[in-house]
């Protein structure tokens, strides 16, 4: 049996207000040829299948569009869970519909943990695959909040309230194998962040929950799993160096930080209800990006080389040289002028440096998170450094309520 695991597909995500539905499109028909040629029997999708809790109009349709297309593929069954980008509700609102087609979706931690634990048949009708298909676990999800606890009292929370549910939906799966007649493998997914994770600047990665709280060892999770379909993360890696607990990664560069990562999805292979093997299969890249860092005279050969090729390319500039230049961007829009280069983002650290000597500082509310802007309060007003972690702990939670309702 062969299962397909991929995450962070962020549908209808834009990068420097260019709009990205036509690679959304190509990695969505990629993914279901490589099913079929793979001959795929069933995919997992480890969240954050949308950017926004309010996914616009095409994102929702290149979705729905790609679940209709699956059943064609040969593909038996799809699991997606919802990431902490996802509304679990809108994820959650098709599951009746959803499941008459052997799509199984878990929009949040469900109040029966019976209901994430998925027993998936073959054409026979045999079960083949147990899932434990345990989405992102909001902090209202695994913990109480008391009182006069301290960021040390959360952190422990946090970490257990997650161990405790892991536990929890293993049990049921290993008490539901050990009733079928002959043993299957035991598949668990998740959407988090484990200690150690690899992350890149630009990635667009959320704290899921403040600082370090809440990274989570790999050796917590059971040891019943077989394999372990994380998300969260968009930079392909083994936790821990181990083979069976991985993050696949974001299908396409979510920023150009990435731009130079071969993206990737992971098939895993069972036999005899056995792990057997795990490959990656790099994904093309569907549209190029490329950060061009230098001086003036780099950045200029560089750019000109880019625009001779004809190829339509994105580009991030980044300007690093001591002296002041303040026309750079007239100069880099007359280099790119008549050709598919398009300059999307522009960073001139001379000029920057020079603002900030001058205190003259303006910065784009675009380019700040709602926690940034939060930092700055803080530094604004001059709260205590040994206050921070818990204001900061405490605007998160509301947050994350505010973008859920």
């Amino acid at each position: 049996m062969k299962l397909l695991h991929t995450s962070d597909w962020h549908l209808g995500r834009h990068l420097y207000g260019k709009r990205r539905e036509a690679e959304f499109q190509a990695f969505l028909d990629w993914l279901l040829v490589t099913l079929k040629e793979q001959a795929i029997d069933v995919l997992v999708v480890a969240g954050d299948v949308f950017d926004t809790s309010t996914p616009s109009n095409q994102a929702q349709t290149q979705y729905y569009q790609f679940l209709t297309r699956v059943a064609a593929t040969g593909c038996r069954h799809v699991v997606i869970i919802a990431g902490n980008h996802d509304s679990p509700s809108f994820i959650n609102a098709p599951q009746q519909l959803l499941s008459s087609l052997a799509i199984h979706v878990i929009g949040q931690a469900c109040a029966d943990r019976h209901d994430e634990v998925l027993a998936l048949k073959n054409a026979a009708g045999e079960v083949e695959l147990i899932v434990c298909a345990v989405p992102y676990l909001r902090d209202r999800d695994i913990r109480t909040v008391q009182a006069g606890e301290s960021v040390e009292d959360k952190a422990q929370k946090l970490i257990a309230g997650i161990q405790a549910h892991y536990d929890e939906v293993a049990s049921l799966a290993v008490a539901l194998r050990d009733a079928l007649p002959q043993p299957v493998p035991i598949v668990a997914t998740g959407h988090l962040f484990t200690a150690g994770g690899q992350l890149l600047k630009d990635d667009g990665v959320r704290d899921l929950y403040v600082g370090e709280l809440g990274h989570f060892s790999a050796a917590r999770f059971p040891s019943v799993f077989d394999y372990i379909a994380l998300g969260h993360l968009h930079v392909p890696q083994k936790v821990a160096q181990q083979t069976h607990i991985r993050y696949c990664g974001s299908p396409i560069p979510m920023g150009f930080g990435e731009a130079t990562h071969q993206k990737e999805v992971c098939i895993v292979e069972f036999h005899q209800a056995a792990l057997h093997q795990v490959r990656t299969l790099p994904i093309p890249r569907f549209q190029a990006l490329v950060q061009l860092q230098g001086d003036w005279s780099h950045i200029e050969q560089q750019l000109t080389e880019l625009c001779r090729t004809g190829e339509s390319v994105w580009v991030e500039v980044v300007y690093q040289d001591q002296l002041l230049m303040t026309d750079l961007r007239e100069r880099i829009e007359a280099i790119c002028a008549k050709s598919s280069v398009e300059v999307l983002r522009i960073q001139n650290l001379a000029m920057v440096q020079h603002t900030l000597k001058s205190n003259a500082i303006t910065e784009c509310l675009d380019a700040l998170t709602p926690m940034d802007v939060f930092e700055r309060c803080l530094a604004s007003y001059e709260i205590p450094e040994s206050q921070h972690l818990s204001l900061k702990s405490a605007f998160q939670e509301i947050w994350d309520q505010h973008r859920e309702s």
